[in-house]
């Protein structure tokens, strides 16, 4: 018994060592992430970067949309439930970025109800880097064929409206305003769930926990003997 609480108090230590790291880790991603969120503008990535050096990065350009091939998303925000408005943007060299333009209500998922933000010519979006979601959402898949989309999935929309040169992520933009109000920029949520330190503060816990085990029983052997 003495010689299984050693071994489980190294095991717990060696995880509580992991989470330390981890947070460590993590900590320094969240630095990385807000220093990017709040830093100036700069030009869109080019394809290929790794995912980890352009999530969040706080971009700006300009082209022409193409509203007819916008596809709707469904969301849940902090202005209740309805559609991300996700659109292509077409750029001078060539490349097309989806953007996701903001959040509108159920009651304007028709473009017809909002037609002023169905802007026409060189359009000026400033937004975040967002990574591609593929697949879909929480149990439930998307269906190019039926126009269900439960998540942003560059890839999938892209092939469903038969663009080509799109680049692999899309952008959020941000909360200046649409004319006639919608779609609503800005909602982006950051947020990095971190449970490491109670997770090495359980761990170390556990180990001081099997360690005076052992020094328990070890006395209890010497008694004995």
């Amino acid at each position: 018994m003495r010689a299984f609480l050693v071994f489980a108090t190294l095991i717990f230590v060696a995880l509580g060592s992991w989470q330390v790291q981890r947070l460590i880790w993590k900590l320094d991603l969240i630095a990385r992430v807000d220093a990017r969120v709040h830093a100036t503008p700069v030009a869109p990535p080019a394809a290929g970067q790794s995912p980890d050096d352009i999530e969040y990065l706080h971009v700006a350009i300009s082209g022409s949309f193409d509203h007819t091939k916008e596809a709707l998303v469904q969301a849940v925000t902090k202005l209740g439930p309805g559609y991300w408005v996700v659109t292509p943007l077409k750029l001078e060299d060539g490349r097309t970025i989806l953007i996701n333009r903001g959040f509108v209500p159920p009651d304007r998922r028709d473009p017809s109800t909002r037609v002023e933000s169905q802007t026409v010519g060189e359009a000026a979006v400033t937004g975040l880097v967002r990574l591609s979601e593929p697949g879909g959402g929480f149990l439930r898949e998307n269906d190019p064929g039926n126009e269900r989309w439960y998540s942003r999935d560059v890839a999938a929309i892209s092939a469903s409206r038969g663009l080509q040169g799109v680049m692999p992520y899309f952008i959020d933009a941000d909360a200046t305003s649409n004319p006639g109000g919608y779609p609503v920029g800005g909602l982006t949520v950051i947020q990095f769930p971190n449970s490491h330190l109670s997770y090495a503060l359980t761990w170390f816990a556990l180990a001081i926990m099997s360690l005076g085990a052992a020094i328990f029983f070890g006395r209890l052997q010497r008694a004995a003997g």
